[in-house]
């Protein structure tokens, strides 16, 4: 669900407090803010945003140029690919850079003449929220102006063909002009705003990449096809269905989790303690998504832990959980009736409802009483670690959140014990 985000005199105000209010010309005058935030040609001297750290100011003007660098408005030796790398780094490693650099694209992206680099601008945005989500005081900011973008195509080429007549007035004689280009090259602005709009919730609540290991050229192309293409992790099961049409046109259940479950029990994860509790190796877990992504799964595993932490990311970072919010009440009210949660399970879309009994299926297979000896997971324990997963209490309420984590865990736990689900067995 799109949230209402705030209003255009609230961002205004944000800007006149954040804002680190430049100044030009002999006299130091002070640029207006319509003026900071306009789409600049030159360099800057000092941050867009207010900040005491002089390794962020040194940076952020280097960073500048790099955003113009991407976006096609300042030459460089550099590929494209390899400037969105050292630029994600800088934030990725830096955190106080990240807000400087979105502040940087929205002022790069606004009253922008030229839509190719406008549109390079929206793609270098929607590549860095792959990697890291803005300070949860800017994201509303951000959220104001993406949303500003969702239907904005039409506007954007009045606004940019009023610029151009108005610079062409300026520069009819002798300035050197900017090469101009209206013409929609590639997609359009709101295709990018829209795939930015729902990036940024959800990199705000999960965050952004995890680990030890800097962003790689893999992952910036991976990042970038994702705008088009969408990608099998955060994406809702019709769309993931939609998408592994042509190679799996048979298929009834998403490519992706029967692979990673097989993937589980081919390394022997039913007989491996503390399997789906102890987190796989955080960066061969990024390694391996980004492989599934391209519908492969590499033959080098050897940890069955790695396929299970993805497998358990692949169910928690669905657009809609597997059990839809609607089913949520019913569900925990529930949760000591065994028919009755049953029941809930048939009440599910098709597609849902295959789902999540292949996941049942699935679990049921570790509650065995000889793989539990081994694993030390029994039915409580694959509940507790699973259910998160298939479940979201949408309260803000501590107390709810915590009453309710309870009755998710019981009522997945009597799915495990007494829903049927031999018909599973073969079904791909």
């Amino acid at each position: 669900t799109l949230r209402k985000p705030i209003s255009q005199s609230s961002m205004a105000d944000w800007a006149s407090k954040n804002l680190n209010m430049h100044t030009q010309g002999i006299f130091r005058r002070r640029i207006s803010i319509s003026n900071m935030l306009s789409w600049n040609g030159g360099s800057i001297k000092k941050p867009m945003l207010i900040t005491s750290n002089r390794t962020i100011k040194k940076e952020a003007c280097e960073m500048f140029k790099l955003v113009q660098s991407y976006m096609g408005d300042r030459q460089t030796r550099m590929d494209r690919n390899h400037v969105a790398l050292v630029t994600v780094t800088k934030c990725w490693s830096m955190q106080g850079l990240r807000d400087e650099l979105y502040i940087q694209l929205i002022r790069q992206t606004t009253d922008n003449t030229c839509y190719r680099s406008l549109a390079w601008g929206w793609e270098l945005m929607a590549i860095s929220l792959a990697f890291f989500s803005p300070s949860p005081k800017f994201q509303s900011y951000l959220e104001g102006y993406i949303y500003r973008h969702l239907d904005s195509d039409e506007n954007i080429a009045q606004r940019i063909k009023e610029l151009v007549d108005l610079k062409n007035k300026k520069n009819s004689k002798s300035r050197k002009k900017r090469k101009q280009n209206t013409e929609d090259e590639g997609l359009p602005i709101s295709t990018y705003a829209k795939y930015c709009y729902r990036k940024l919730q959800k990199v705000a609540v999960t965050g952004g990449k995890k680990g030890l290991r800097k962003p790689t050229v893999e992952e910036i192309t991976h990042a970038r096809n994702a705008i088009v293409t969408p990608s099998l992790f955060g994406s809702s099961l019709e769309e993931i269905m939609q998408r592994q049409q042509d190679m799996y046109p048979g298929n009834k259940l998403p490519w992706v989790q029967t692979q990673l479950s097989q993937q589980v029990l081919a390394l022997g994860g039913e007989q491996t303690e503390g399997i789906f509790r102890i987190p796989g190796d955080i960066d061969e877990v990024n390694a391996l998504k980004l492989q599934v992504d391209q519908w492969r799964i590499p033959s080098s595993l050897s940890d069955p832990n790695i396929p299970a932490s993805l497998l358990k990311l692949w169910y928690r970072e669905l657009e809609e959980p597997v059990i839809p919010q609607q089913f949520y009440k019913e569900c925990i009210s529930n949760y000591e009736n065994p028919d009755a949660a049953v029941a809930v399970v048939q009440l599910l879309p098709e597609l849902n409802r295959l789902v999540l009994c292949y996941l049942i299926h699935f679990l049921q297979i570790f509650a065995q009483p000889s793989n539990v000896g081994r694993t030390k997971m029994d039915v409580n324990n694959l509940a507790m670690v699973m259910a998160p997963n298939c479940l979201r209490c949408q309260s803000d309420d501590p107390r709810i959140i915590f009453e309710n984590t309870r009755k998710e865990m019981s009522f997945l736990r009597m799915l495990i014990v007494h829903l049927d689900t031999s018909f599973i067995k073969g079904l791909v």
